[in-house]
């Protein structure tokens, strides 16, 4: 067993990680389980990696789960949740990082877009609390992943931009209604970090070298970086933060 796991403030606690078995999610997975949590992994089609993770995670001495749903169907992430709360019996961490979309101008998108990007950025994130929120107690938090897109205008992200934009307004309002059941809801907004979802963008390149010129930290922001904060979330130092999109991307916003 990882001895860091036994001392941590957050161990024994139980999170779900959407869209966990790769990319931001995984590293989510792997800090929080470094941090002494269970950690329940959902995946859509990428079995392979969440039953690899899954193992990872054991190894470090924590409970670990994979659970196969599609987060746009409300029957699929109630049936999930159930089975969480055979293995759990809790969910004291939920976090919405499941996310798709299509990478074209927005005059170019039909209808069918757009309920693809909201559904699955925006509208999955209601599903899952309305049927995590049993298994949630006071000091329990939600997460959801946004991006720059949400207040920039980026090539070709104009449907997943306006999705994102609506999750963070959502969370807000979670942020107010799960209050007084002493849950907290942030948002997570990324920049531009080099994973699987990124190999998409027809401007890939060019994205990750704006990135890493105007990073902060001299070097690209990274996967770990995102879950550091994801992380400091769970804390109870974090408890006030609420209803708020917290950036992480070493800077690049406000450098032009």
């Amino acid at each position: 067993m990882n001895s860091a796991a036994g001392h941590s403030r957050l161990r024994g606690k139980k999170a779900l990680i959407t869209g966990g078995a790769r990319g931001i999610g995984a590293a989510i997975c792997r800090r929080l389980a470094r941090a002494g949590c269970g950690v329940a992994i959902n995946y859509f089609s990428s079995s392979d990696e969440a039953e690899a993770l899954r193992g990872e995670l054991e190894e470090l001495g924590v409970p670990a789960f994979t659970f196969q749903a599609n987060v746009t169907d409300v029957q699929a992430v109630k049936e999930m949740v159930e089975a969480i709360s055979e293995s759990f019996g809790a969910i004291d961490i939920l976090v919405s990082n499941a996310a798709s979309g299509v990478l074209r101008p927005a005059l170019e998108m039909s209808t069918k877009h757009w309920r693809w990007c909201m559904e699955t950025n925006a509208l999955a994130l209601n599903h899952l609390v309305r049927e995590a929120r049993p298994l949630m107690r006071p000091g329990s938090r939600v997460l959801a992943l946004s991006s720059l897109g949400a207040h920039r205008a980026i090539p070709n992200y104009a449907f997943i931009g306006a999705s994102k934009a609506a999750l963070e307004a959502l969370v807000r309002s979670l942020s107010m209604e799960l209050a007084p059941d002493g849950i907290s809801v942030n948002t997570i907004s990324a920049g531009v970090v080099d994973t699987d979802a990124i190999k998409h963008f027809p401007n890939r390149e060019q994205l990750l070298e704006e990135s890493r010129a105007r990073s902060q930290l001299g070097r690209e922001l990274t996967a770990e970086d995102v879950a550091d904060v994801a992380y400091l979330l769970c804390l109870p130092e974090a408890e006030a933060i609420r209803g708020q999109t917290i950036v992480v991307d070493a800077g690049f916003s406000v450098c032009g």
